[in-house]
């Protein structure tokens, strides 16, 4: 759905006692960004008039109350009540009012986003102890998202100008990761990956760089035999699909010396192997986006942050990169799906250039 030639940008509160609602207003807070997209936040304009408060430089804004993403308004910053008059904000606190206006918010622009109401959807942080005890059956957004549209995997995917990372476990305990590593994930997020790095940023033949689970690439099995069991059969079997995927690399050689940078894309063994790297090297705009579903899903790199809640302290600039990064890879699909449609009608073969294939994959 468009107006005015603008796209729709759903935009959820997220935990409404953390830094949601501030990075949110500051995003937005310059009228000439609402000249590029019509924006809807999902929340409550009585939340986002008390952090409008909090924050001394922004006096006013142009502000459209709705009750339903219908009646957005183009250069406007269209809030759509979701919660009840009652709800409250206690910024800094963990609690369960808190979690359960995340819920709504999130469940208000994932209907909509089905139905066509809104072009884009961008998550605000929530907690994930707290919504879990509010009922929210999923470890995040990304699982949450996956059963929502019914679809067989999606992969986290850190997005950023000088890095892109994705994982092929997410939001488990670190003990559980070795079990749930298999060749048949590995391709997976490969495979989604590839597709996502073509359709979503541009790319005509996409390299990625996988790491290895074990230190130093288990030392030829002394510390681990992941890499030679499950990881380079699964390496094997991408390359034969035509997938530019090269490794095992070991994680601390990979990025101490740059060496992902001479791939479009990694592929770490599980979160924090490659959310560590990854937020060092671009925490200020990095961005989470969900590769593999069948609408586009952004949201800023950072969590809750409580501790900076209401007092003026939290950074935009995360917020603002996931939400061009959603109408960028927005337009991306739409230009990519008239190309395949062009194909199409055109029945012409395409001749592709062949991907340079490795004998096999190279142990860093």
């Amino acid at each position: 759905m468009q107006k005015d030639n603008k796209l729709i940008v759903g935009i959820t509160q997220g935990d409404s006692n953390g830094i949601g609602y501030e990075v949110i207003i500051k995003a937005l807070s310059d009228e000439r960004i609402l000249d590029q997209f019509t924006p809807i936040v999902y929340g409550s304009p009585k939340l986002f008039g008390f952090y409008l408060k909090t924050i001394p430089e922004i006096e006013s804004l142009p502000l459209n109350n709705i009750e339903n993403a219908k009646d957005a308004q183009p250069k406007k910053i269209n809030i759509l009540n979701c919660l009840p008059d009652s709800t409250y904000a206690e910024p800094g606190f963990q609690g369960p009012e808190a979690a359960n206006s995340a819920i709504k918010a999130l469940d208000a622009a994932v209907r909509d986003i089905k139905a066509g109401s809104i072009d884009v959807l961008v998550t605000g942080p929530i907690n994930k102890k707290s919504v879990s005890i509010q009922g929210f059956q999923f470890p995040g957004h990304t699982e949450y998202l996956m059963n929502q549209f019914g679809v067989k995997d999606v992969t986290m995917l850190m997005v950023s100008d000088r890095i892109k990372l994705g994982v092929v476990t997410g939001h488990i305990p670190l003990k559980d990761v070795p079990g749930a590593i298999t060749e048949e994930k590995i391709l997976s997020k490969l495979r989604l990956m590839k597709e996502s790095l073509i359709k979503d940023f541009g790319y005509d033949n996409p390299t990625i760089g996988v790491l290895s689970l074990n230190p130093h690439s288990g030392d030829g099995g002394l510390l681990g035999t992941e890499e030679q069991d499950i990881i380079i059969p699964a390496l094997k079997r991408a390359t034969e699909e035509g997938i530019q995927a090269f490794g095992p690399f070991s994680p601390d050689g990979y990025f101490g010396l740059g060496k992902y940078q001479q791939f479009d894309a990694t592929l770490a063994m599980y979160h924090d192997q490659g959310l560590s790297p990854f937020k060092t090297i671009a925490f200020s705009d990095g961005v989470n986006y969900t590769a593999g579903l069948p609408v586009v899903r952004t949201s800023p790199d950072h969590g809750t942050a409580y501790d900076m809640a209401g007092r003026d302290m939290a950074d935009p600039v995360s917020m603002r990169s996931a939400i061009f990064t959603a109408i960028d890879i927005y337009r991306r699909r739409q230009a990519y799906e008239k190309l395949i449609e062009g194909k199409m009608i055109d029945r012409t073969p395409v001749e592709e250039e062949r991907p340079q294939r490795p004998d096999r994959p190279q142990i860093a």
